[in-house]
């Protein structure tokens, strides 16, 4: 079934046009479909569009509709065009040519942006969801890890000692920005387009406004043009969806490297990683490289969501049906991801080796300006310490107090002390820094943003 054959048209679709436009994608919005039509419906009734009688058979084939969705038993037929054509197809099927007045002041134009907000707008509640799951999950590894100290690193190479669960909080900071982003990316897409129709409106007494609260939305289309044809909510979405995708790749990169033999800082519980088909010894975490590498398809995403849009002129063109399986496959890989990766950290067991001894060379730098020294001169006197020490063998961690006296009488024998990484943690002052006082000013700050939300 089309909504558009028959009058203007004497003969079908050619088998040719018809494999080549449907896409049976937007299947998917079957549920948004039907609550916009229940909405719609309601709108009609209460402008006079729609006697009381009609409106009840029609309000009440759509309820039945719903149900058929909801348990699954909506059938869709190969004739159905798209989703709208099988809802009102089905339709016409248990109440008869009353049916044909649901598509009253409605274009498929108003319809599908209607459908793709709805959706978007259940896809951010829910991803929001996962997000702050995957926030709770970084913060409780972060208590788990208590004091262990590890080292930061930038270069890929080990630069100051930090905690941990500094280290862990890092990416819980990160998530939490995308909670944010989906937030706002909310408050543009909760807007109703209905009414707006094929492009510039209806000569019926429509309510928009009226439509949109009984759909819940917080407000209505300004220009009607911009209603159909602009699908910029979509691109944020599937921009916000990618940033929080990049952020979980950086994660699964360093799970990946965490858990090698080189560095062994954490191992994964077996019902989170596989093993190797020829190799009885491997343990592989396969979820954070799928992760890493599923990045890639949805950066994929964004990039047609956005090149879909640049040459449109206004209002609606074919090519936006395009949008709706980059939006789907985006939302899915990040559900998906959130999920699996999730699980995986949720079972991680943490235990790095201690630091190498010259993760505490800027702390010694910093003793010296304490007292006054320039950076650039306290630099230049503990890197010459370094250079001795490599030169004969030998790294900070052998190095006794004497003998920084000896190097520059600026030290004293009780600065060995900030030689030990934990004393270098203990020592740090910066809000935000690599203290344990900061890790739980964090964890405080953090978990109360869980809560608020």
């Amino acid at each position: 079934m089309t909504l558009w054959s028959g009058g203007r048209f004497e003969g079908g679709p050619a088998e040719a046009l018809w494999s080549f436009t449907v896409d049976t994608s937007d299947r998917r919005l079957l549920d948004v479909d039907v609550a916009g039509s229940i909405a719609h419906a309601s709108m009609l009734a209460e402008v006079g569009l729609l006697t009381t009688q009609e409106a009840t058979a029609i309000g009440d084939a759509l309820g039945e509709i719903a149900a058929e969705a909801e348990s699954g038993r909506f059938s869709f037929l190969e004739t159905d065009e798209d989703v709208h054509s099988a809802v009102e197809r089905r339709l016409g099927e248990l109440v008869g040519d009353v049916a044909g007045k649901l598509h009253t002041g409605r274009s498929r134009n108003d319809q599908i942006a209607l459908d793709l907000r709805l959706y978007l707008r259940d896809a951010v509640d829910g991803r929001i969801s996962q997000l702050l799951q995957f926030m709770s999950t970084l913060i409780d590894q972060a208590k788990n890890v208590g004091s262990t100290v590890v080292p930061s690193y930038t270069h890929v190479q080990q630069a100051q000692a930090v905690p941990l669960a500094h280290h862990l909080l890092s990416y819980a900071w990160m998530i939490s920005r995308d909670v944010a982003r989906f937030r706002d990316a909310r408050e543009r897409i909760d807007v109703s387009p209905l009414g707006a129709g094929a492009s510039g409106g209806s000569s019926l007494a429509l309510d928009p406004a009226l439509t949109a609260e009984h759909l819940g939305m917080h407000g209505v289309f300004a220009n009607s043009m911009d209603a159909v044809g602009s699908r910029d909510l979509a691109a944020e979405f599937v921009w916000c969806v990618t940033q929080a995708m990049v952020h979980l790749s950086r994660l699964s990169e360093e799970l990946v490297l965490w858990c090698t033999t080189e560095f062994g800082w954490v191992t994964f519980a077996d019902a989170f990683t596989t093993g190797s088909s020829a190799m009885p010894q491997k343990k592989n975490a396969d979820i954070a490289e799928l992760a890493r590498g599923k990045t890639a398809t949805v950066i994929g995403d964004l990039t047609t969501i956005m090149t879909l849009q640049k040459g449109l002129p206004m209002t609606y063109n074919r090519d936006l049906q395009e949008d709706k399986r980059a939006v789907f496959h985006a939302d899915d890989t990040l559900s998906g991801a959130l999920g699996a990766l999730g699980g995986m950290v949720a079972s991680a067991a943490f235990d790095p080796p201690p630091p190498d001894a010259w993760v505490t060379a800027l702390d010694l730098a910093e003793v010296l300006v304490e007292r006054g020294v320039p950076f650039r001169q306290a630099h230049h006197i503990v890197g010459g310490l370094v250079a001795d020490l490599v030169a004969a063998d030998r790294d900070l961690a052998t190095v006794t107090g004497p003998e920084l006296v000896e190097h520059d009488a600026r030290f004293t024998v009780a600065d060995v002390a900030r030689l030990d990484p934990v004393e270098s943690i203990a020592f740090r002052r910066t809000s935000g820094g690599g203290s344990m006082d900061s890790v739980r000013e964090q964890i405080v700050v953090l978990e109360a943003f869980l809560g608020h939300i």
